[in-house]
């Protein structure tokens, strides 16, 4: 149980006090800086200060579920997830620092508020915790598509970071449902939507 306990405590630490690295290249890795006005970095940085402590809030939803999931191959699949959303973190987290931006000092709550929600889904059986993570992702993707719609034309870099990231949370959002996710109630899909409004709206700003 110490060993547990340990183990958690350092997935802690290195989501909110380390670099993350990713094994992947970076999705705009190839891709050239384009010519940006102040204003449009400004914009940029919100936009992805946002992306980056969605996926400090994944980093958290799905611990918490690992950690109450009762079968072992949705274990594995927590921790897949997981590991490609700490990956979307070393994209984002470098591409603020590249445009001389901050990550949100807001990470450290909204890591503690997902992690008790994945604690709390875990808890509620595999089935409502597969559904949880598929709900989330499925909203993810839908943020994206709208991020990638609204970010300047010319940005090239983050458009390739944002489109990869969509990609992967399609799939892990199918890999729940392959799994047998159950479809969540409509009150909980709008509370989900208004949680994550209060993120965007704070985190683009601080």
């Amino acid at each position: 149980m110490l060993d547990k306990i340990i183990i958690e405590f350092d997935k802690v630490i290195k989501t909110l006090f380390t670099s993350p690295t990713s094994t992947r290249a970076h999705p705009d890795n190839n891709l050239n800086e384009q010519d940006l006005t102040d204003e449009e970095k400004k914009h940029i940085i919100g936009l992805m200060r946002i992306n980056h402590c969605g996926e400090v809030c994944a980093q958290g939803l799905y611990q918490g579920q690992a950690i109450t999931t009762r079968e072992s191959f949705n274990k594995e699949a927590f921790a897949h997830a997981a590991h490609e959303e700490t990956e979307h973190l070393a994209w984002t987290e470098h591409r603020i620092k590249e445009l001389g931006g901050k990550t949100s000092i807001l990470n450290p709550l909204y890591y503690g508020v997902s992690l008790a929600i994945g604690i709390t889904a875990g808890i509620l059986g595999d089935k409502w915790n597969l559904g949880f993570l598929e709900e989330t992702e499925r909203q993810v993707e839908a943020h994206l598509n709208e991020h990638l719609d609204i970010i300047p034309y010319k940005d090239l870099k983050s458009k390739a970071i944002l489109q990869q990231m969509r990609d992967d949370e399609i799939g892990h959002a199918e890999m729940a449902h392959n799994y047998g996710a159950a479809r969540l109630p409509t009150p909980i899909k709008l509370l989900m939507k208004i949680s994550s409004k209060v993120m965007t709206k704070t985190t683009y700003y601080i």
